[in-house]
Protein backbone atom coordinates (compact mmCIF):
# COMPACT_ATOMS: atom_id res chain seq x y z
CA UNK A 1 0.00 0.00 0.00
CA UNK A 2 1.33 3.44 -0.90
CA UNK A 3 2.23 5.91 1.85
CA UNK A 4 1.31 8.83 -0.43
CA UNK A 5 -1.51 10.90 1.06
CA UNK A 6 -3.93 13.03 -0.94
CA UNK A 7 -3.61 16.10 1.26
CA UNK A 8 -5.19 19.50 0.61
CA UNK A 9 -1.77 20.67 -0.55
CA UNK A 10 -1.47 17.83 -3.07
CA UNK A 11 -5.00 18.47 -4.34
CA UNK A 12 -4.23 22.15 -4.90
CA UNK A 13 -0.93 21.31 -6.60
CA UNK A 14 -2.61 18.91 -9.05
CA UNK A 15 -5.33 21.48 -9.74
CA UNK A 16 -2.63 24.04 -10.59
CA UNK A 17 -0.83 21.57 -12.86
CA UNK A 18 -4.11 20.89 -14.63
CA UNK A 19 -4.70 24.62 -15.11
CA UNK A 20 -1.20 25.08 -16.53
CA UNK A 21 -1.79 22.27 -19.02
CA UNK A 22 -5.14 23.81 -19.91
CA UNK A 23 -3.52 27.19 -20.57
CA UNK A 24 -1.07 25.67 -23.06
CA UNK A 25 -3.90 23.74 -24.72
CA UNK A 26 -5.84 26.98 -25.16
CA UNK A 27 -2.78 28.76 -26.59
CA UNK A 28 -2.53 26.12 -29.32
CA UNK A 29 -6.32 26.08 -29.76
CA UNK A 30 -6.23 29.67 -30.99
CA UNK A 31 -3.76 28.83 -33.77
CA UNK A 32 -3.96 26.97 -37.06
CA UNK A 33 -2.38 23.88 -35.49
CA UNK A 34 -1.23 20.77 -37.33
CA UNK A 35 -2.89 17.37 -36.87
CA UNK A 36 -0.91 14.13 -36.91
CA UNK A 37 -2.18 10.55 -36.90
CA UNK A 38 -0.74 8.06 -34.41
CA UNK A 39 -0.17 4.36 -35.04
CA UNK A 40 -3.57 3.55 -33.53
CA UNK A 41 -5.20 5.90 -36.10
CA UNK A 42 -6.15 8.47 -33.46
CA UNK A 43 -5.29 12.15 -33.98
CA UNK A 44 -2.71 14.05 -31.96
CA UNK A 45 -1.71 17.71 -31.91
CA UNK A 46 0.98 19.93 -30.48
CA UNK A 47 -1.40 20.61 -27.58
CA UNK A 48 -1.39 16.93 -26.55
CA UNK A 49 2.39 16.73 -26.33
CA UNK A 50 2.97 20.13 -24.71
CA UNK A 51 0.28 19.50 -22.09
CA UNK A 52 1.74 16.08 -21.39
CA UNK A 53 5.19 17.60 -20.81
CA UNK A 54 3.76 20.11 -18.31
CA UNK A 55 1.78 17.46 -16.43
CA UNK A 56 4.68 15.02 -16.29
CA UNK A 57 7.11 17.64 -14.98
CA UNK A 58 4.59 18.89 -12.42
CA UNK A 59 3.69 15.46 -11.06
CA UNK A 60 7.34 14.43 -10.79
CA UNK A 61 8.02 17.60 -8.83
CA UNK A 62 5.35 16.90 -6.21
CA UNK A 63 5.84 13.11 -6.10
CA UNK A 64 9.13 12.06 -7.75
CA UNK A 65 8.81 8.39 -6.73
CA UNK A 66 5.34 7.79 -8.17
CA UNK A 67 5.32 6.55 -11.79
CA UNK A 68 3.21 8.15 -14.51
CA UNK A 69 1.22 6.35 -17.19
CA UNK A 70 -0.04 8.68 -19.90
CA UNK A 71 -1.68 8.42 -23.29
CA UNK A 72 1.32 10.25 -24.71
CA UNK A 73 3.77 8.08 -22.76
CA UNK A 74 2.15 4.68 -22.84
CA UNK A 75 5.16 2.57 -23.85
CA UNK A 76 5.92 1.15 -20.41
CA UNK A 77 6.22 -2.66 -20.36
CA UNK A 78 3.38 -4.44 -18.57
CA UNK A 79 5.95 -6.48 -16.66
CA UNK A 80 7.18 -3.25 -15.07
CA UNK A 81 3.89 -1.47 -14.40
CA UNK A 82 2.12 -4.61 -13.14
CA UNK A 83 4.28 -4.23 -10.00
CA UNK A 84 3.11 -0.70 -9.30
CA UNK A 85 1.13 -0.20 -6.08
CA UNK A 86 0.30 3.37 -7.06
CA UNK A 87 0.69 5.59 -10.11
CA UNK A 88 -0.68 8.61 -11.93
CA UNK A 89 -2.91 7.90 -14.93
CA UNK A 90 -3.06 10.87 -17.31
CA UNK A 91 -4.84 11.95 -20.45
CA UNK A 92 -3.40 15.38 -21.23
CA UNK A 93 -6.09 16.11 -23.83
CA UNK A 94 -9.19 13.94 -23.87
CA UNK A 95 -11.49 14.68 -26.77
CA UNK A 96 -8.90 15.51 -29.41
CA UNK A 97 -11.61 15.13 -32.05
CA UNK A 98 -13.66 17.80 -30.25
CA UNK A 99 -10.53 19.93 -30.02
CA UNK A 100 -9.98 19.66 -33.77
CA UNK A 101 -13.64 20.53 -34.42
CA UNK A 102 -13.21 23.49 -32.01
CA UNK A 103 -16.44 22.80 -30.14
CA UNK A 104 -14.81 23.38 -26.70
CA UNK A 105 -15.72 19.95 -25.26
CA UNK A 106 -12.26 18.63 -24.40
CA UNK A 107 -10.60 18.02 -21.06
CA UNK A 108 -7.37 17.57 -19.14
CA UNK A 109 -7.47 14.45 -16.93
CA UNK A 110 -5.20 13.45 -14.04
CA UNK A 111 -5.98 10.48 -11.77
CA UNK A 112 -4.10 9.03 -8.83
CA UNK A 113 -4.39 5.25 -8.67
CA UNK A 114 -3.89 2.89 -5.74
CA UNK A 115 -4.08 -0.86 -6.21
CA UNK A 116 -5.26 -0.14 -9.77
CA UNK A 117 -8.28 1.85 -8.57
CA UNK A 118 -8.82 5.62 -9.01
CA UNK A 119 -8.89 7.30 -5.59
CA UNK A 120 -8.40 10.93 -6.67
CA UNK A 121 -8.98 12.71 -9.95
CA UNK A 122 -9.09 16.15 -11.55
CA UNK A 123 -10.91 16.93 -14.80
CA UNK A 124 -10.57 20.36 -16.40
CA UNK A 125 -12.40 21.72 -19.46
CA UNK A 126 -10.33 24.85 -20.20
CA UNK A 127 -12.46 26.23 -23.04
CA UNK A 128 -15.59 25.96 -20.87
CA UNK A 129 -13.72 27.01 -17.72
CA UNK A 130 -15.19 24.10 -15.77
CA UNK A 131 -13.23 21.96 -13.34
CA UNK A 132 -14.11 18.86 -11.33
CA UNK A 133 -12.17 17.04 -8.67
CA UNK A 134 -12.98 14.17 -6.40
CA UNK A 135 -11.37 11.99 -3.77
CA UNK A 136 -12.87 9.07 -1.93
CA UNK A 137 -12.16 10.69 1.44
CA UNK A 138 -13.22 14.28 0.68
CA UNK A 139 -16.07 14.00 -1.84
CA UNK A 140 -16.61 15.53 -5.29
CA UNK A 141 -16.61 19.18 -6.30
CA UNK A 142 -17.15 21.42 -9.31
CA UNK A 143 -16.05 24.94 -10.18
CA UNK A 144 -17.51 27.03 -13.01
CA UNK A 145 -15.93 30.20 -14.45
CA UNK A 146 -13.19 30.20 -11.84
CA UNK A 147 -15.57 30.40 -8.90
CA UNK A 148 -15.04 28.43 -5.70
CA UNK A 149 -15.65 24.68 -5.71
CA UNK A 150 -19.09 23.44 -4.71
CA UNK A 151 -20.01 19.87 -3.70
CA UNK A 152 -21.73 17.72 -6.33
CA UNK A 153 -23.76 14.49 -6.13
CA UNK A 154 -25.27 12.10 -8.62
CA UNK A 155 -29.04 12.07 -9.12
CA UNK A 156 -30.74 10.18 -6.31
CA UNK A 157 -33.72 8.90 -8.32
CA UNK A 158 -34.43 7.67 -11.83
CA UNK A 159 -37.45 9.53 -13.19
CA UNK A 160 -38.93 10.36 -16.59
CA UNK A 161 -37.83 11.59 -18.94
CA UNK A 162 -34.55 9.77 -18.33
CA UNK A 163 -31.56 12.06 -18.87
CA UNK A 164 -28.80 10.28 -20.81
CA UNK A 165 -25.36 11.51 -21.84
CA UNK A 166 -24.08 10.26 -25.17
CA UNK A 167 -21.02 10.78 -27.31
CA UNK A 168 -20.90 13.55 -29.85
CA UNK A 169 -18.17 11.83 -31.89
CA UNK A 170 -18.93 8.11 -31.52
CA UNK A 171 -22.52 7.37 -32.67
CA UNK A 172 -23.47 3.70 -32.96
CA UNK A 173 -26.38 1.40 -33.79
CA UNK A 174 -25.80 -0.26 -30.41
CA UNK A 175 -26.85 2.98 -28.74
CA UNK A 176 -30.10 3.09 -30.73
CA UNK A 177 -30.91 -0.44 -29.57
CA UNK A 178 -30.02 0.47 -25.98
CA UNK A 179 -32.30 3.52 -26.00
CA UNK A 180 -35.27 1.47 -27.21
CA UNK A 181 -35.86 0.23 -23.64
CA UNK A 182 -36.90 3.70 -22.44
CA UNK A 183 -40.35 5.21 -22.98
CA UNK A 184 -39.12 8.78 -22.71
CA UNK A 185 -35.62 10.18 -22.56
CA UNK A 186 -33.56 13.26 -23.32
CA UNK A 187 -30.15 12.89 -24.94
CA UNK A 188 -27.30 15.18 -23.96
CA UNK A 189 -24.58 14.98 -26.60
CA UNK A 190 -21.11 15.99 -25.50
CA UNK A 191 -17.47 15.08 -25.87
CA UNK A 192 -14.64 13.74 -23.72
CA UNK A 193 -14.85 12.86 -20.02
CA UNK A 194 -17.47 15.58 -19.59
CA UNK A 195 -20.07 12.86 -20.15
CA UNK A 196 -19.07 11.01 -16.99
CA UNK A 197 -18.76 14.29 -15.10
CA UNK A 198 -22.31 15.20 -16.15
CA UNK A 199 -23.48 12.11 -14.27
CA UNK A 200 -21.37 13.09 -11.26
CA UNK A 201 -22.88 16.58 -11.03
CA UNK A 202 -26.46 15.33 -11.43
CA UNK A 203 -27.24 16.78 -14.85
CA UNK A 204 -27.95 13.33 -16.29
CA UNK A 205 -28.87 9.94 -14.86
CA UNK A 206 -26.22 7.92 -16.65
CA UNK A 207 -23.85 7.61 -19.59
CA UNK A 208 -23.74 4.30 -21.50
CA UNK A 209 -20.47 3.69 -23.35
CA UNK A 210 -21.08 0.71 -25.64
CA UNK A 211 -17.69 0.64 -27.36
CA UNK A 212 -14.08 0.23 -26.23
CA UNK A 213 -12.32 2.99 -24.34
CA UNK A 214 -8.79 3.46 -23.05
CA UNK A 215 -8.04 3.58 -19.35
CA UNK A 216 -6.76 7.17 -19.35
CA UNK A 217 -10.07 8.29 -20.88
CA UNK A 218 -12.02 7.32 -17.76
CA UNK A 219 -9.73 7.22 -14.71
CA UNK A 220 -9.98 10.83 -13.51
CA UNK A 221 -13.73 11.12 -14.08
CA UNK A 222 -14.12 7.67 -12.50
CA UNK A 223 -12.62 9.08 -9.30
CA UNK A 224 -14.98 12.06 -9.52
CA UNK A 225 -18.15 10.01 -10.02
CA UNK A 226 -17.20 7.55 -7.26
CA UNK A 227 -16.64 10.49 -4.93
CA UNK A 228 -20.03 11.92 -5.93
CA UNK A 229 -21.87 8.77 -4.84
CA UNK A 230 -22.04 7.08 -8.24
CA UNK A 231 -20.39 4.16 -9.96
CA UNK A 232 -18.59 3.44 -13.21
CA UNK A 233 -19.10 -0.20 -14.10
CA UNK A 234 -18.37 -2.42 -17.06
CA UNK A 235 -21.44 -2.79 -19.28
CA UNK A 236 -23.25 -6.06 -18.68
CA UNK A 237 -21.70 -6.57 -15.24
CA UNK A 238 -21.84 -5.00 -11.80
CA UNK A 239 -18.07 -4.78 -11.61
CA UNK A 240 -16.07 -1.53 -11.61
CA UNK A 241 -13.80 -0.80 -14.55
CA UNK A 242 -10.37 -2.38 -14.21
CA UNK A 243 -7.14 -0.46 -14.68
CA UNK A 244 -3.50 -1.14 -15.50
CA UNK A 245 -4.44 -4.09 -17.67
CA UNK A 246 -1.92 -5.40 -20.16
CA UNK A 247 -3.70 -3.84 -23.16
CA UNK A 248 -4.89 -0.70 -21.26
CA UNK A 249 -8.26 -1.09 -23.01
Amino acid sequence: MSNFLISDEIIQSVIEITKQAGAVIMDVYKTNFEIHIKNDKSPVTEADTRANDIITAGLLKIAPDIPILSEEGRDIPFEERSKWESFWLVDPLDGTKEYIKKNDEFTVNIAYMENNLPVFGVVYAPALNEMYWGSIEKGAFKSVAGDSFNPIRVKSQLNNPVQIATSRSHPSSKMDNFLAQFDTFDLHRMGSSLKICSVADGRVHFYPRLGPTMEWDTAASHAVINSAGGELIKYGTNKPLEYNKEDLL
